[in-house]
């Protein structure tokens, strides 16, 4: 039954609205495709090309920052002065004596040496094992007193003792007093007169035949005083130690 003035208005609003294929398919096309995707993000552009500078920046900071703290492995490496044999006490060292090698800068200790001129020609306080690094400390001279007795200005004097036994019993490192004897005015038996309190040896040899043994000397490091006191008397007169 019509409805209105104008019944055929009404059909037409009724009828379902159906899309066309051929505007469905127009619509498509105009989607970009994945070709099209890839394209466009290797198109140049000024904001891409900012954006990849600061990214390439940053790796390069990373880098540097890794390099800087994991550093070059060839600078942890230095060269020093090792013993080419076993060296014992008291010898003089000969260029034959050492050698010249790459060690780790981590594994050494101050005062390693790193020049064979630095050795050649000095005596040795203490053994040394072949292989291991010279210090300076190793070697008679200031920095070995300085080292054993504390003080900078301490001095390093020979002792030639009255009984060349006693100098069986001493080791390097062992703390001794310098005792030598005052002749008493009435007749009376000699009396002790302490030269030097806290002396450290620094070179004891031991062994050897019983000449060397009556010609042996130990060396003690002392302050420049009582060093003093000590390389005197030891012309006039005889000298002993005491062990602390």
């Amino acid at each position: 039954m019509p409805v209105g003035p104008f019944p055929f208005l009404q059909r037409e609003r009724a009828r379902p609205h159906r899309s066309s294929p051929h505007r469905s398919s127009a619509d498509t096309s105009l989607q970009p495709t994945l070709p099209d995707r890839f394209a466009e993000l290797l198109r140049p552009g000024w904001s891409r090309l900012v954006r990849a500078r600061r990214i390439a920046a940053g790796l390069l900071a990373a880098l540097a920052v890794i390099l800087a703290v994991r550093g070059d492995p060839d600078s942890d490496r230095v060269g020093v002065v090792v013993a080419a044999r076993d060296l014992a006490p008291g010898h003089t060292l000969t260029a034959d004596d050492v050698a010249h090698v790459d060690r780790d800068r981590s594994a050494l200790v101050a005062g390693t040496l790193r020049e064979a001129d630095d050795a050649v020609g000095h005596i040795l306080a203490g053994p040394v094992p072949a292989g291991e690094p010279l210090v300076d400390t190793r070697l008679l001279g200031p920095r070995l007193a300085a080292a054993a007795t504390g003080f900078p200005d301490a001095r390093v004097v020979p002792v030639r003792l009255a009984d060349a036994g006693v100098s069986e019993l001493l080791r390097e490192g062992d703390r001794v007093d310098v005792l030598t004897v005052t002749d008493s005015a009435d007749g009376s038996l000699p009396g002790a007169h302490v030269l030097a309190r806290g002396a450290v040896v620094v070179l004891a040899e031991s062994g050897g035949s019983a000449r060397d043994r009556n010609e042996r000397v130990v060396l003690v490091a002392l302050e420049p005083e009582p060093a003093t006191a000590v390389a005197a008397a030891s012309l006039v007169s005889a000298l002993t130690v005491t062990l602390h």
